[in-house]
């Protein structure tokens, strides 16, 4: 691949429902350009875009991948995106790079749900957008209907490059000459209709709509040469970012200005060591250069810089502004970083990727690999930062949450390829807490004797529910009953207690405590026989003072349409859920509402069904209730039998 000054070159993000098309298309205009001699199909596994071991066993998309096309003299830089929207991370990384949107639509089956998150994203992001009909070669299809189809869903800017009248109307409201023209009636200059549809696809007033096959290869070449002349250049874009003021500036696409990367994607592999994809904001790149990362406050000496083509690479000595390639061994960046002067120190906004909504508890298969597994996870989350590697400090339990199930089992396949560790999935605790609902009056005395100085420790403490979320402990000593030093001493042995309930060896919580009384000896007590009194009054008061288990309560925000309210609505009670309202949101309606823990380890799989993957939601923690007598039962139960066994 050669170098490319930066008015010919183009950046450009593939969208889509997953089997529309993307992977082959790119496979059909490498075939257009002689890079490859034959179309490579996804399901024999043999494409340039997909090349990992695990795309290639599934036969889907799992990471995006850079694949420059080079046509008729300009480069476009493609960004393959996976369709599943588990990888919804990967399209936002693609489209903070300021890249166009190509939304790949299959034509015999229309707008689907792909479509319409595809089309939110790109929304979001205020990034220029194409629609591309793929698969006209199929039987019994209506180009025409889903053409219609995609402008009554998506509004009037979505036309054909063939609809003149639609076209020339937009072209004529991209400057004020043009529009003067148009409303007099002059037909416009090749020069100013290419100007105008540019400005128009810049600033998401024209969303072309363009159609081909793939497979038979039919309008490869009118699509390559519609994106070359329409998809904006990178001097068009301004790069919003923070200066080291902390200062929102925005920076120029300049070859000649100070250099700044972005890096958009990190690739771990145990072999190869790190690569990180990015792209050239500004300036021009060359190896060997130092670069500073305000982020981790550290220095960076590049080496290898290398263009990429799937699998493929290139070294090269020269990277221009607008362009993207991929760095080698970085020790101390990560996907999201900026890459800049330590002099000129400039922040570009991080990637917001999606909050991790499914988690599941794992395991070793080999208890001795409990570090290689933390390991191996932690360098696949340089990979992949949508999906978290937490330890439950309550529950002892290694938690991997992401956005869903074909995420997750991605990432155990890829940990035990990788990095030779099994994990196995375990149930997933619950951490529970206790607390009373009655009060009580107790004693607590420890007496032991056994030649020479012995213990000698006596209190009586009230125990009652507080408002406080731990213990809130007091004394109401009098006449020495208890020496002021022995006090402290009897606030630990409670807080000690607190860590092990005596229901099911929970943490307790909300306590209120209060020492009153007691009696001492003048040579056994001592601080260590107050403690084993408290301990003592502790586990025969809260026992006494109608203990229950609490169970944790999340805050749920569900967005949805407004067709699936109902069903939403309808299977949250079946959760002990509560709907506590709704507000109209774009898009439908969020519905807010508070359910337990418990009930929520398979939500978002079961949002994904009950709405066609067009819902979602955000949680987090609400408060403790109190869990009803059956299923406290069961717990205490558990944890009886559990005694037992060891």
């Amino acid at each position: 691949m050669k170098g490319y000054s930066s008015d010919k070159i183009r950046n450009v993000v593939l969208l889509g429902h997953g089997g529309s098309g993307k992977t082959t298309f790119l496979e059909a205009a490498l075939l257009k350009t002689k890079v490859v001699s034959r179309l490579g199909r996804v399901e024999d596994g043999n494409t340039v875009s997909d090349y990992d071991k695990m795309e290639i066993e599934k036969h889907y998309s799992i990471s995006a991948t850079l694949v420059p096309v080079e046509y008729n003299g300009t480069k476009l830089n493609f960004i393959d995106t996976p369709g599943f929207f588990d990888f919804a991370g990967e399209a936002r990384a693609a489209l903070s790079t300021g890249a166009t949107a190509v939304i790949m639509v299959d034509a015999s089956s229309g707008i689907q749900v792909g479509t319409e998150k595809a089309w939110d994203l790109v929304k979001e992001y205020n990034s220029p957008t194409f629609f591309i009909i793929n698969k006209t070669d199929k039987d019994n299809i209506d180009v025409d209907g889903v053409i219609e189809a995609l402008k009554d869903k998506f509004g009037p800017a979505c036309v054909t490059l063939d609809d003149q009248d639609a076209l020339d109307e937009a072209v004529a409201s991209a400057d004020e000459e043009l529009m003067e023209k148009f409303f007099e009636g002059e037909p416009f200059t090749d020069e100013e209709f290419a100007h105008g549809l540019a400005t128009g696809i810049h600033n998401g007033d024209i969303v072309p709509i363009l159609r081909m096959s793939s497979l038979k290869g039919d309008n490869v070449d009118e699509v390559l040469d519609a994106l070359c002349k329409y998809v904006p250049k990178p001097a068009t874009f301004l790069t919003p970012a923070k200066n080291s003021a902390d200062e929102d500036i925005e920076i120029e696409c300049d070859p000649n200005g100070d250099l700044v990367l972005y890096i958009f994607k990190t690739l771990a592999d145990p072999f190869l060591g790190k690569i990180s994809y990015a792209k050239v904001v500004s300036g021009t790149l060359k190896p060997g250069a130092d670069v500073y990362n305000p982020r981790s406050e550290k220095s960076e000496k590049l080496g290898s810089v290398f263009f990429v083509r799937g699998k493929t690479q290139e070294n090269t000595d020269k990277v221009v502004a607008g362009d993207m390639v991929a760095l080698g061994k970085l020790q101390n960046t990560k996907t999201g970083d900026t890459l800049c002067s330590k002099a000129k120190q400039v922040r570009i906004p991080e990637i917001a990727f999606p909050r991790p909504c499914y988690f599941i508890a794992v395991e070793a298969a080999d208890k001795n690999e409990d570090e290689k597994m933390a390991q191996g996870l932690t360098r696949l989350m340089e990979e992949d930062p949508t999906f978290v590697l937490e330890r439950n400090a309550e529950t002892h339990q290694t938690l991997l949450g992401g956005q869903g199930d074909i995420q997750l089992n991605i990432i155990q396949a890829k940990l035990k390829d990788k990095y030779t560790v099994s994990v196995n999935i375990v149930p997933q605790k619950i951490a529970y807490r206790e607390t009373i609902k009655g009060s009580s009056d107790v004693q607590g005395k420890h007496k032991k004797q056994s030649g020479g100085a012995g213990q000698y420790g006596d209190v009586h403490i009230r125990f009652s529910p507080s408002q406080e979320p731990g213990l809130e402990f007091s004394e109401e000593l009098f006449g020495g009953s208890v020496p002021k030093n022995y006090v402290p001493a009897v606030e630990k042995g409670l807080l000690e207690c607190m860590e092990k309930g005596p229901l099911a060896g929970c943490k307790v919580q909300n306590i209120k405590a209060v020492l009153y009384d007691g009696s001492y000896h003048e040579v056994d007590s001592n601080e260590v026989s107050f403690k084993i009194a408290a301990s003592l009054a502790f586990k025969k008061g809260i026992v006494e003072a109608k203990p229950c288990l609490l169970e944790p309560i999340m805050k749920l925000d569900i967005t949805v349409p407004d067709a699936y309210v109902g069903s939403v609505m309808g299977d949250l009670p079946n959760r002990r859920g509560l709907v506590l309202g709704m507000d109209p949101v774009h898009g439908g309606t969020c519905l807010h509402a508070e359910a337990p823990q418990a009930e929520l380890f398979d939500y978002a799989i079961a949002l994904r069904s009950m709405t066609q993957a067009r819902g979602s939601f955000n949680v987090e923690f609400a408060r403790y209730a109190e869990l009803p007598g059956n299923l406290a039962d069961k717990v205490i139960a558990a944890y009886k039998a559990s005694l037992e066994e060891k």
